[in-house]
């Protein structure tokens, strides 16, 4: 075994670890989530549920307006997503493809977005809604994600991989700007699209701290502020059974999500990597 095969399998070992440590504490809610409460707080520790119970959902759905919340998350989540695909696509594709004076230096100001912290922003965006009458709204907790910084250079990536040969060609055939745009480049950059909505998607569904600021009633609030009031609540006396039920109840949107489109996700980063 030369050194390159061993180092190789060295790493694979590592990385296969560092896999499994990771995984521990969701398995951990898993089971936990259809275990009896004695099994939890019993003196041998038990991995496996010994009797697998549902009773822990049905708790959920007793002590939370849990489907609420949910059409709350996914209101906010894919509405937000169908905005930003509004404002993302054309920033991208005048970044992307188009020449105009200015347009580099233009484009570097506009990633200085991405080098500034959410959290120094909330102040100023709290005053914002609160002027425009959206606090405890949905449309309120969208507001200041309906354009994204990193979407538009995720885009624009994509839009500049493709070949100014087939642009010159849609040209000749009598396909403007536009069309061009809506019947070439936005059908070729779908990896692109596939990879910003996943992480799209999944961020929305567990922003927290944003929500929290915003809303005062259960009319706009979203599974992750519903699910830490219900843990608080829970505080002094935690059965922490069916706090893993809620917490499974709350991540399997986004898991079941990555789970079904994992290699969609990572095939879609590669083709829509860094390119000059």
């Amino acid at each position: 075994m030369n050194k390159d095969t061993l180092w190789k399998s060295v790493v694979h070992i590592l990385l296969t670890l560092i896999a499994c440590i990771m995984v521990l504490p969701l398995l951990w809610i898993v089971l936990t989530a259809f275990k009896e409460r004695n099994e939890v707080f019993s003196l041998a520790p038990q991995w496996l549920p010994q009797k697998p119970t549902l009773k822990n959902f049905f708790e959920v759905l007793d002590a939370m307006p849990f489907w609420a919340y949910y059409w709350n998350t996914l209101v906010v989540a894919f509405g937000t997503l169908a905005i930003q695909f509004m404002t993302i696509t054309p920033a991208a594709y005048a970044f992307g493809r188009l020449q105009f004076r200015g347009r580099d230096v233009l484009f570097m100001l506009f990633l200085v977005q991405l080098m500034i912290a959410p959290q120094s922003t909330i102040v100023q965006n709290y005053f914002t809604i609160n002027k425009l009458g959206l606090l405890d709204t949905r449309l309120g907790i969208m507001a200041p994600y309906l354009a994204s910084a990193y979407g538009t250079f995720l885009l624009r990536q994509t839009f500049k991989s493709i070949p100014q040969e087939l642009e010159d060609s849609a040209k000749i055939d009598g396909c403007g700007g536009l069309r061009f745009l809506w019947h070439v480049a936005i059908p070729l950059s779908k990896p692109g699209y596939l990879a910003f909505s996943l992480v799209s998607l999944t961020y929305h569904w567990n922003e927290f701290f944003w929500p929290l600021v915003i809303t005062e009633t259960n009319r706009a609030r979203t599974l992750t502020l519903g699910l830490g009031i219900f843990a608080q609540t829970s505080e002094g006396s935690a059965d922490w059974t069916v706090l893993m039920a809620a917490t499974l109840m709350v991540i399997a949107g986004p898991l079941a999500l990555f789970l079904l489109f994992q290699k969609h996700f990572i095939g879609s980063f590669m083709q829509s990597g860094i390119r000059g």
